[in-house]
């Protein structure tokens, strides 16, 4: 039996790791994209030389269209339930990685795309001569579902719950502009084509990398507020310290401590 192609292509360029998914035109997830996309998390993970996480999709048109509405039609009950259970832990694993993870928007975001890219720490989208390069939104009310792959709980963690149950109960996609004026989307750039995107987008994630970041503190500031958020405040101040003494402890600290006292520019390891 020959293997199959992977569904997620991984590539590290100047401790930037890029997952794409890899199904065009619309990037549309199976459990096998998510099982090649959970391993691609986990080796950005175990990697040392890997500071920041892109996640992005093959081609101009989609992001990611979300999960693919064949195998759903055709899947029996039990199957789409550790479907998305799994799918459910996957993100949960992008999320509380402790490195930064970009989401790079590259077409239309919707449905279980715009799930993936809220996993994401920040997202960023494309505009080529003044018009979207694609529209957001979660419609599953539309195919008589809700976002099953946290949508529900993200969204309204970010924008509240009245906005958040809005959006999703009308299944209304957004432009980019609103997107980001509400927050769910970090920034547009403006970029004549893919590769200019792309290029913003690695410019912009080599700037939180070493030397010029100290990227382990970037990773625990996500964490502390990534699991921080979700608990007791004084249980997410235990986090908090928790992890600055893991940073006092690292040789970026020591680093940063040591330039500002000489007063010269610091130079991080990531380490």
């Amino acid at each position: 039996m020959s293997e199959r192609k992977p569904l997620v292509r991984y590539e590290v360029k100047d401790g930037v790791a890029y997952l794409t998914l890899d199904d065009p035109p619309a990037n549309t997830y199976t459990h096998e994209m998510m099982r090649d996309l959970d391993d691609c998390i986990l080796k950005a993970r175990f990697d040392n030389d890997v500071h920041v996480i892109v996640v992005t999709g093959l081609g101009e048109k989609f992001f990611c269209a979300g999960a693919n509405i064949s195998m759903l039609q055709q899947a029996e009950p039990g199957f789409k339930y550790y479907f998305c259970l799994h799918a459910n832990e996957t993100l949960n694993r992008l999320e509380h990685t402790p490195k930064l993870v970009i989401a790079a928007l590259n077409g239309h975001t919707v449905g279980g795309g715009l799930e993936i890219a809220l996993a994401a720490d920040l997202r960023f989208a494309r505009r080529q001569g003044g018009k979207d390069c694609g529209k957001v939104g979660l419609p599953e009310i539309n195919l008589g579902v809700l976002p099953g792959t946290g949508g529900t709980q993200r969204l309204s963690r970010l924008l509240g719950k009245s906005k958040a149950i809005e959006l999703m109960v009308t299944g209304r996609l957004l432009g980019l502009d609103e997107a980001k004026e509400l927050g769910i989307v970090n920034d547009v750039f403006d970029a004549d084509d893919l590769d200019g995107f792309m290029a913003r987008i690695h410019d912009y994630a080599c700037q939180l990398c070493p030397p010029h970041r100290a990227s382990k503190a970037a990773g625990r500031i996500k964490r502390a507020v990534q699991s921080g958020c979700e608990v007791p405040f004084e249980s997410g101040l235990a986090i908090e310290r928790e992890l600055q003494q893991q940073l006092f402890e690292s040789s970026d600290a020591r680093e940063g401590l040591d330039a500002y006292v000489e007063k010269r520019k610091p130079a991080f390891a990531g380490r």
